[in-house]
């Protein structure tokens, strides 16, 4: 499995947030779009948190055999056993042979989905100035840490130090490595903190749990169009 997956030049994607055990909005979106033909695109952590974490993955693995259009991206809560997580309910009520499967099906998701002047991935960027580095990046390294773990804040400087073990990236950080990569905006999750947009409308952080107190948010994109900025994408509340 390579690291990114290239999205098609025409139709839409749909961009889903963590869920975290949200398995309605999992099946909201799935049931909406799938039929459709769109490429879904969840942005990682499935599982944890939510009491119905199981529920949640095995009905995404479960759709992504009937709908191949279905991307589920690596999250940080998906790699405990590379990097432990917390909360970590679900894997903790697995026992071993069942963690080591699921660990085994999750290191094969994608990093990253990449289209027409956009990026999705979970958290942050990798230090890589071509898509075609991001195949070397390898679990547990540096680069693998920023892409999973990597918070944004829309300061001034390149990396602004680190807070229980997740990497501030700045604003000269998250322009210099998108510039270089050509694309315009850059899609996440991941950070229940950060603000929507951040970094000139390039930015856009999603949510889509009913866990973090607010409405589901989820981004619908045509894939025929050059991304510009987020003003290219519909938000979409549920």
């Amino acid at each position: 499995m390579k690291n990114i997956v290239e999205l098609p030049k025409q139709g839409y994607a749909v961009f889903v947030g963590d869920t975290h055990g949200d398995i309605q909005a999992s099946r909201l979106v799935v049931r909406q779009y799938a039929k459709k033909g769109h490429c879904i695109v969840f942005l990682g952590d499935y599982v944890d948190r939510g009491e119905k974490s199981k529920e949640n993955i095995d009905f995404l693995l479960s759709s992504q055999k009937q709908y191949p259009s279905i991307i589920l991206l690596a999250g940080n809560h998906e790699m405990s056993m590379i990097e432990p997580v917390s909360p970590s309910n679900f894997w903790d009520s697995l026992d071993k042979n069942e963690a080591e499967e699921y660990s085994e099906i999750f290191k094969s998701f994608p990093l990253a989905a990449s289209g027409n002047g956009f990026l999705a991935v979970h958290a942050g960027l990798p230090d890589l100035p071509i898509l075609e580095d991001w195949d070397k990046i390898k679990p547990g390294d540096d680069n693998w840490e920023r892409v999973l773990w990597a918070d944004f804040r829309d300061k001034e400087g390149e990396c602004l130090g680190s807070l229980c073990g997740r990497i501030k990236l700045g604003r000269d950080y998250f322009y210099r490595v998108m510039d270089s990569l050509k694309k315009n905006v850059l899609v996440r999750s991941h950070d229940p903190y950060a603000p929507e947009r951040m970094f000139n409308n390039r930015c856009l952080t999603l949510f889509t749990s009913a866990l973090y107190g607010r409405l589901r948010q989820i981004a619908l994109v045509d894939l025929s169009k050059h991304i510009m900025s987020i003003d290219d994408f519909e938000l979409i509340t549920f």
